[in-house]
């Protein structure tokens, strides 16, 4: 077997740590499930433009192809392997940020979680995805009071509904080239869904890069209050769900670059004055380990001075240390933000 060819103008973290000598080492690897090194890079061979260039077809592929995930994962989230992830989703209580939403106009956190026992999307089986889904189903039926809701299935939603949630901006898309190329889109639409709360605070994707993508929302500045939720809500899934976790890494998710924490908690934020002085939003945001974003996400242009501001960290830090650091750096960029 020849080594992988990554486009020449290819820059991603695989194409950096796949040495000739690692490849011989790990080429015939398979993991239990039979995941393959070929099936792990090939989004990073056919992405010209990928950072990473790597996924994980389930859990054993962080341990079966360690000696090109670990400097992947050392090199994106500046992690060494002698530490050990410390988890940390207690309660908390900060002050309001934004009473008056004039700046911030929602916040949103999210996390990602794999089921224990099961392959990853990328490798999946149509079976196995029709399993998952109804052991999920399952845990979401049992959620209470304000968490509770309703599953709407891609098989089976008719177009009224369908076209609501979208309105909703709560329906999720086939995944993208990169996440195509992975084979994380295989069997699409089958055995996917949205479950949304009847107080259209809370949803969860299901079958999505990840088994559960696991939503607290909001149209306020409130950031512990959307918090804790989610937190009460992983309390609640933890009781019949068992995810996919390691010692040293937290929780393991399909792209390496969201293991740990697996946490993403942002707002939509405007910022007339700063947009108009980006050397010092750029300062804020990294003295405090945040990230600015277009106002559609990754990718995107900003609009109407209207910013996506979310955490960088996730691995090595604790979710209630993800969301302090979050509090913090917005307090500074608001304060900027007036004083201009």
């Amino acid at each position: 077997m020849n080594p992988p060819v990554f486009p020449e103008e290819s820059n991603c973290l695989a194409k950096k740590y796949l040495s000739q000598k690692i490849f011989k080492v790990i080429e015939h690897e398979k993991t239990d499930s039979g995941f393959t090194l070929t099936q792990a890079i090939s989004s990073g061979i056919k992405n010209l433009d990928s950072s990473i260039g790597v996924y994980a077809g389930d859990a054993q592929s962080y341990k079966t192809f360690s000696l090109l995930f670990d400097p992947i994962i050392c090199d994106y989230h500046g992690f060494s392997k002698d530490k050990t992830h410390q988890p940390n989703i207690s309660p908390l209580m900060l002050p309001s940020l934004d009473p008056g939403n004039n700046y911030i106009k929602s916040t949103r956190i999210r996390v990602a979680r794999n089921l224990k026992g099961f392959s990853f999307p990328c490798h999946i089986t149509l079976s196995q995805r029709r399993e998952l889904e109804k052991k999920i189903i399952s845990a979401l039926d049992r959620l209470k009071e304000n968490l509770r809701g309703k599953y709407y299935s891609f098989e089976s939603i008719d177009e009224k509904e369908l076209k609501q949630l979208k309105q909703k901006n709560v329906w999720f898309q086939k995944g993208d080239r990169f996440q195509n190329a992975a084979g994380i889109n295989s069997d699409f639409p089958n055995c996917r869904g949205v479950f949304h709360s009847f107080d259209k605070r809370f949803m969860v994707w299901v079958n999505e890069e990840d088994h559960l993508r696991i939503i607290s929302m909001e149209r306020t500045s409130d950031i512990s209050g959307v918090y804790n939720r989610l937190a009460g809500a992983l309390l609640a899934l933890n009781q019949t769900l068992e995810f996919s976790r390691d010692k040293t890494y937290g929780y393991l998710t399909s792209c390496p670059t969201n293991i740990g924490t697996s946490m993403r908690a942002g707002v939509h934020i405007r910022l007339e004055k700063l947009e108009r002085n980006k050397d010092l939003l750029q300062h804020l945001s990294r003295a405090y380990h945040l990230q600015i974003r277009g106002t559609g996400g990754e990718k995107t242009t900003v609009e109407n001075a209207l910013f996506d501001i979310s955490n960088r960290q996730r691995l090595g830090i604790s979710e209630s240390g993800i969301i302090q650091n979050l509090h913090n750096g917005l307090l500074a960029i608001i304060k900027a933000e007036q004083s201009l």
